[in-house]
This record gives C-alpha cells, sequence and structure tokens, in this order.
C-alpha cells in the first residue's frame, strides 16, 4: 500500500474537495483518499493497479492537476 499527499491549486471548496475524492474513489486500487481545502491537498492511500501516474492523469483529466 502506497501514501501519497498531492498539492492540488485548484481546490477553493469543500464540494472541490468532494468531487476530487468521489472521483479518486472510483479508481480502482484507490482505497481512500481525504482532502482540506484551507491547505489544498489530499491524502491518497492506493495500491495495484492504480499508480501515482494514474491518480495524477485522472486529477488533469477532471481539472485538478497536481502539483
Amino acid at each position: 500500500m502506497e501514501r501519497t499527499t498531492l498539492n492540488i491549486p485548484n481546490i477553493s471548496c469543500s464540494h472541490c474537495v468532494m468531487t476530487i475524492k468521489n472521483e479518486l474513489m472510483d479508481l480502482e486500487g484507490v482505497k481512500s483518499a481525504e482532502g482540506r481545502a484551507e491547505t489544498k491537498t489530499i491524502d491518497i492511500e492506493f495500491e495495484a493497479p492504480a499508480t501515482l501516474d494514474k491518480i495524477k492523469g485522472l486529477l488533469k483529466e477532471i481539472n485538478y492537476p497536481a502539483d
């Protein structure tokens, strides 16, 4: 199991966090996704077949690219 924290500058409110969380949880292998609008970060726990590249690709696709 891998864990990462991603900075996502486009987060502006809790609705953004919920959108990101819902999209990430639909990605096979993502076990948890928690975020904070105040810090513009998302903590993600994942395993195969999810990869950091797949996660970042999904975030870019939904207009929340990670730094």
